[in-house]
């Protein structure tokens, strides 16, 4: 089994606690784990990318080749949309709908959906309206967490579940709960697709 995963955002949404999560989840199956990270100019704004690379057999690279990653998961639409060069033909796209809107020629909204629905595999829903409804605003990466859940081969929803305990537990009870009824929330929504 392998799950080539790219991760795409901006600097504080939370991408690199969804690769961590992931990470501590294929940890604990005893797969081989390969992660690479680009944060650019992250710091509340810039893009953040991470190549994660989960196998029951060795992994060579922590680099994805274009054209070869499973998934695309991203908590920005038009980060989603930079990384498609990297899709494998029959791989998905999980995406937040809703724009960080951070630069001054930010593409038009219709012309960013309808690249994504033209896709032949893609869940997009508004992530933030779905963690303010059900933790809060800042557990949007949780809920997209959720919704890339059920296309990650070889990783059970039970050892996701454990990996937000592992990673959230130092924070508190009330947190890993929020943070699991995000995640939950997005499974839901994504297995309505």
């Amino acid at each position: 089994m392998k799950s080539d995963i790219i991760l795409a955002g901006v600097g504080g949404q939370g991408i690199l606690s969804i690769a961590t999560i992931l990470g501590a989840a294929a940890l604990d199956e005893d797969l081989n784990l390969k992660q690479a990270e680009v944060h650019g100019m992250s710091q509340r704004g810039g893009d953040v990318q991470s190549n994660l690379r989960i196998s029951s057999n060795p992994i060579a690279s922590d680099l994805i080749p274009l054209g070869g990653a499973d998934l695309i998961v991203s908590l920005e639409p038009m980060e989603a949309l930079r990384y498609l060069p990297y899709l494998s033909a029959d791989g998905w796209v999980v995406t937040n709908t809703t724009p960080f809107d951070n630069i001054a020629d930010y593409p038009e909204m219709d012309a960013v959906m309808a690249e994504l629905n033209a896709l032949p595999n893609v869940v997009a829903f508004d992530m933030d309206a779905v963690a303010k409804e059900v933790a809060g605003p800042r557990a949007a990466n949780m809920v997209l967490l959720g919704a890339c859940a059920p296309f990650v081969e070889g990783l059970e929803k039970s050892k996701i579940e454990d990996g937000i305990r592992k990673v959230f537990g130092r924070k508190g009870e009330a947190m890993v709960e929020s943070n699991l009824k995000a995640f939950r929330a997005g499974w839901e929504r994504a297995a309505k697709k």
